[in-house]
């Protein structure tokens, strides 16, 4: 007989391979082959045949990609096409990709980040091209120590890593998630100067709930039902393990992971790691700058935050951790911790929290009032009737729950309130800056989550905010990287916020805006970078290095993380032979 199944020889590995139009077989690669050929990780960890990547191809020939789109009129079906044509553009020469990014940054980071990576991670099995990121799944146990020496970088500054569980406010997306950690490390590099050759985006798969995914002939990921307890915690250990053991100065973001355990892993690690919750500790330190950004355009001060009162629509471990840093942030102003817990009201699906709640989980009972005229369960108007808050946020995920009613009773016992609904993406806002404004007769103040068109009222523009963590995790991870703090420490945090609002203009503070423009990110990733290291330093955490620039000076150290920020531009090239120079 005719022997014709023959192996073909290649002279290739690892992410060569890959990106040999020739060889390469993407998706359909066997185990077999993935290990031999240095391409474990690399891949998502489901092989798919060579019949479901035609219809895949087919399926998109046919009807595009862009009527998957959510139902949000943020993302539409001209940012898609913009997505899809930066996303051709990053996969062909990422210098003019991170140069159009940086020159355009206000406009374009909706496109690469929130909200259009919503999109992207929901169809993030439809839209796949080319490797980018770790695939880590519940199969590589036993051997993630060996799978990262497959990433061809050998040195990485910045991780950012998603199990998929909630992603945005989209719920779980499986293997889908690592759509977030690529978005977040387009902002890392173009807005904080960190070198895309020195970054890794990574999904840890451990399967999925969601059946709509589990369902699809094309989704790639594990197909099973999520692991949890115990074994869920010794894959994590296990990844942490391996990557500290390659790049052990490496930062380490957690991103989207689930409340079940984002706050105990952040536990977990935070005090012997670098490493830091974006959703948790970057959303709190965004929203405390943002409330600085309030007082300064009211005309107070910082220390007026104890003045505050401060009622949260959502309980859950990103909204509880708001909760938590804004009254640290009360503290660092001479409140007690009891005093400072007594200037919030938490509100969850169940209404008002008290003592009387049962079963609290430990984030939150700290926070319950015990007031005897505050019964449990109120709802959140007769909340706001009684405590005439100053500053209402919204971390519910409800779309609209902050209604007409709300608005105008806050609004007729506080001159300028603040009104923060920061849930993602838009259709789960609590209301719209048009709603805020019109509501309020143009009163209040509006950061919003999401991106928001200023409003009008009666012939005046009410300008909108974003409280959007870009603001913060670039100069946040910057400052940590550079100056090798080992540990994000809250006190990190807490000057991070407050050199934020120092970026905000004078003229921008008269037009009630509580953020500065998106347009200076990399000045505002160094002013925050500088914070966080001369923090560092005064509590013992920064490197002898960083401690001797900031010695010589703010002008010194700014000098020196100017000058390890990435700025994409054309070099000169010489070629050398493999081995010659290395």
């Amino acid at each position: 007989p005719i022997i014709q199944d023959r192996a073909l020889i290649v002279r290739k590995k690892g992410l060569d391979l890959l990106h040999d139009p020739w060889y390469n077989k993407g998706t359909s690669f066997h185990y077999v082959e993935r290990d031999a050929l240095g391409l474990r990780g690399l891949l998502p960890p489901q092989e798919i045949s060579f019949r479901s990547q035609i219809e895949r191809i087919m399926f998109e020939y046919e009807k595009g990609i862009a009527h998957v789109a959510p139902d949000d009129d943020t993302v539409t079906p001209e940012n898609i096409r913009r997505w899809i044509l930066l996303e051709n553009l990053h996969n062909r020469n990422e210098v003019l990709f991170y140069k159009i990014l940086l020159d355009n940054f206000e406009e374009m980071a909706p496109i690469v980040y929130t909200p259009t990576v919503g999109w992207c991670c929901q169809n993030f099995h439809l839209i796949y091209r080319r490797p980018r990121g770790l695939f880590v799944s519940e199969k590589d146990r036993g051997m993630m120590s060996t799978l990262v020496y497959n990433w061809p970088a050998n040195e990485v500054d910045a991780i950012v890593v998603t199990d998929g569980s909630r992603i945005l406010g989209l719920g779980d997306l499986g293997v889908n998630g690592l759509g977030i950690s690529i978005g977040k490390l387009d902002i890392y590099c173009a807005g904080a100067g960190f070198h895309p050759s020195r970054v890794m985006p990574v999904v840890i798969d451990v399967g999925t709930d969601n059946h709509s995914l589990l369902n699809h002939p094309l989704y790639f990921g594990l197909r099973r039902p999520r692991i949890e307890g115990e074994e869920y915690y010794e894959i994590i250990d296990e990844f942490m393990r391996a990557v500290l053991a390659r790049y052990p100065n490496v930062l380490i973001q957690f991103e989207d992971f689930n409340t079940a355990h984002a706050g105990t892993l952040l536990e977990r690690y935070r005090n012997h790691h670098l490493v830091f919750n974006d959703d948790i500790q970057g959303t709190a330190t965004t929203v405390l700058g943002g409330i600085y950004g309030y007082l300064a355009a009211t005309g107070q001060k910082p220390s007026d935050i104890t003045k505050q009162r401060i009622v949260v629509a959502g309980a859950g471990s990103a909204g509880m951790g708001v909760v938590s840093h804004l009254a640290k942030g009360m503290q660092s102003h001479g409140l007690s911790e009891s005093e400072a817990r007594g200037n919030f009201w938490i509100l969850d699906v169940d209404g008002l929290v008290t003592t009387e709640r049962r079963g609290l989980p430990d984030f939150v009972a700290p926070f319950a009032r015990a007031d005897s005229l505050m019964q449990e369960g109120r709802s959140l108007l007769d909340v706001i009737k009684s405590c005439k808050p100053t500053i209402l946020i919204g971390l519910s995920t409800v779309g609209g729950l902050f209604r007409e009613q709300h608005l105008r009773t806050m609004s007729a016992q506080v001159d300028r309130p603040l009104v923060m609904p920061l849930s993602n993406p838009t259709s789960r806002l609590e209301c719209t800056a048009e709603q805020c404004a019109q509501w309020t007769s143009g009163k209040a103040i509006y950061a919003a989550g999401s991106p928001q068109p200023s409003a009008e009222y009666q012939g005046r523009t009410i300008m909108s905010s974003q409280a959007n963590n870009l603001y913060i995790f670039p100069g946040l991870a910057l400052g940590s990287c550079i100056g090798m703090t080992k540990v994000i420490t809250d006190n990190m945090l807490m000057s991070a916020s407050e050199a934020l609002v120092g970026c905000i203009t004078k003229d921008e503070l008269e037009k009630g805006s509580i953020y500065p423009k998106l347009g200076d990110i990399r000045r505002i990733s160094l002013e925050i970078a500088c914070a966080v290291i001369e923090t560092a330093a005064k509590d013992g955490h920064a490197s002898d290095r960083a401690v001797l620039k900031l010695n010589q000076g703010p002008e010194a150290l700014r000098t020196y993380i100017k000058s390890r920020m990435f700025v994409p531009a054309y070099n000169p090239f010489v070629f050398l032979p493999p081995g010659v120079g290395e």
